[in-house]
């Protein structure tokens, strides 16, 4: 007798376990179908926040390099003007110089003064010309940057309302998942969980119709379809590994 009490017990905890499950899905397929309506909103979000990251950072990267060709300028244009007055002194000394040896060394000071100016003023082009490049580039960026930023602000605008629109159900929906969730194992949602996310259509549990498998369309046994409707035991499709139920509305009609 006690045997078959627990026996008893035993069932009506699968069962409970079975329905629980099936809730669940009923649940968790709402939610999805609210998630729907927001299509590729949350990725196209993400997208353009990835993207303007990207924009921000090289934006970041070309004002880092105009504003080093801005120090290299102004140290060129220092040593240009050091030169220069470096040979207004030696043009002096020249002139009071007591033989050719000392007229000679302070000419070649001033040649090589000169033949700095120019290496700096070869450089000061160089980077005249480097500049020029980076404020393009600058500019193509921050244009691209605006852009997105204002795709990124609709785009968000739209998500925003539809999650404000749509919060309350899926709440009530989350507490009501929360619910079944209790009535349910750790390793059996572990098992509903992977089955979800490894199914297209997020149908980890479905019911038995018209002698098929309601989430793959496979023939299912009739044995195992009786097993499927006593609830003693979870029962799995071989063909797609989704949960099988029964299909109450098709029982009633039988």
């Amino acid at each position: 007798m006690a045997t078959q009490k627990k026996t008893a017990e035993i069932d009506y905890s699968m069962q409970t376990t079975i329905q629980a499950l099936y809730e669940l899905q009923k649940i968790d397929s709402k939610i999805d179908a609210i998630n729907k309506v927001k299509g590729e909103l949350p990725l196209e979000v993400q997208d353009l926040e990835d993207e303007m990251a990207g924009l921000t950072t090289r934006i970041e990267n070309i004002n880092a390099e105009i504003e080093e060709l801005n120090t290299l300028t102004r140290q060129r244009k220092r040593e240009v003007d050091q030169a220069r007055i470096q040979i207004g002194n030696y043009k002096e000394q020249q002139n009071n110089v007591r033989n050719n040896r000392e007229y000679d060394a302070i000419t070649k000071e001033i040649e090589y003064q000169e033949l700095e100016i120019e290496l700096a003023e070869k450089r000061l082009r160089e980077y005249a010309a480097a500049m020029k490049t980076k404020k393009s580039l600058q500019e193509t960026a921050e244009a691209a940057a605006a852009e997105r930023a204002a795709d990124l602000k609709l785009k968000r605008n739209e998500l925003e309302g539809i999650e404000a629109e749509t919060a309350p159900q899926v709440a009530e929906y989350e507490a009501q998942a929360a619910q079944a969730k209790e009535k349910i194992e750790a390793r059996l949602l572990a098992a509903y969980n992977r089955i979800r996310s490894n199914v297209r259509n997020g149908l980890a549990v479905v019911t038995v119709k018209r002698d098929s498998c309601g989430g793959c369309f496979n023939h299912i046994p009739p044995q195992r379809q009786a097993d499927i409707r006593q609830g003693k035991k979870l029962i799995v499709c071989e063909y797609c590994g989704r949960i099988l139920v029964a299909d109450a509305e098709e029982e009633a009609a039988e």
